[in-house]
This record gives C-alpha cells, sequence and structure tokens, in this order.
C-alpha cells in the first residue's frame, strides 16, 4: 500500500472515491461537480488530501481541512473525510491513510486532528482505536435554508 498527498494530476482516481464517498452519505452522484469541487480545494490549497493505493489502485482518500483553536491559538485540521472502497475494507487503508493525517500534523505542527461522523459509523471502533477520544460537548449546526 502507498499513501500519496494529492496533486492535481490525481483528479482522474480521487474523483470516483470521492463521488462514492458522497453517495454513501445519501448524495446523488454527479462526477463533474465532484472533480470542479476537489480540483478547486486542490488548487486553492485549502485542503489536503490523501489516497491510498493498492497494486497502483485508488482505493481510499481522507481530506482534511485547516482551522484554528481560538482558545490554545493553534492550528486545527478537520479530517472531514474518509472513504475506502467497500472491496479493500478490513486491509488497514483507513488506518493508514489516518497515519499519514497525524504525520501531516506532527510535521507542520498542528495542535490536532478533529472528527464529525454520522452515529452509525462503523469507522468510529477505528478512530477510537487509533486515539480519537469521543468529545462530550453539545455540537450544534446552522444551516443556511436559503442555498
Amino acid at each position: 500500500m502507498t499513501i500519496t498527498q494529492a496533486k492535481p494530476e490525481h483528479l482522474d482516481v480521487l474523483t470516483p472515491l470521492f463521488d462514492a464517498y458522497r453517495m454513501f452519505y445519501k448524495q446523488t452522484s454527479n462526477l463533474k461537480q465532484a472533480k470542479t469541487f476537489l480540483k478547486e480545494r486542490l488548487s486553492k490549497k485549502d485542503a489536503v488530501i490523501y489516497i491510498a493505493f493498492i497494486d497502483h489502485k485508488a482505493v481510499g482518500f481522507t481530506q482534511l481541512y485547516p482551522t484554528f483553536s481560538s482558545v490554545s491559538m493553534e492550528q486545527v485540521y478537520v479530517l472531514n473525510d474518509l472513504y475506502v472502497n467497500y472491496k479493500y475494507r478490513g486491509n488497514s487503508v483507513g488506518q493508514e491513510l489516518i497515519h499519514a493525517a497525524k504525520t501531516f500534523c506532527i510535521d507542520n505542527n498542528s495542535k490536532g486532528l478533529t472528527l464529525q461522523t454520522a452515529f452509525n459509523n462503523p469507522a468510529q471502533h477505528l478512530y477510537e482505536r487509533l486515539g480519537f477520544i469521543k468529545d462530550t460537548d453539545l455540537h450544534y449546526f446552522w444551516s443556511n435554508n436559503n442555498k
């Protein structure tokens, strides 16, 4: 297995994974829009994306977004997306993608990683096994329904 930080030349192999990830979360497939979204993230450098390859085939990815903690006055990354093609689950792909994200945070002197996931996502066991601690603070979300 090889983990690589995504570059624009990876768009063609990354886009189908990103689209499958969105469909996992009950979104309609839209490869064109997915590719445009990812291309913007990479060109604006407002996200860090890692891709996992097995036998030169892209099988998973994780996407990190930078943010800051005002309280600690440090940068934090949001592990916003983690997806592994169902055919490759159980092969430590998710674990290796998270290790790459952790290493990136260490190398960039970030406070750490935060993530939010569905209450029934089976990956919660992976997160906890890799040292993530479930936050008991309340989470709120405001939605711009006009959008």
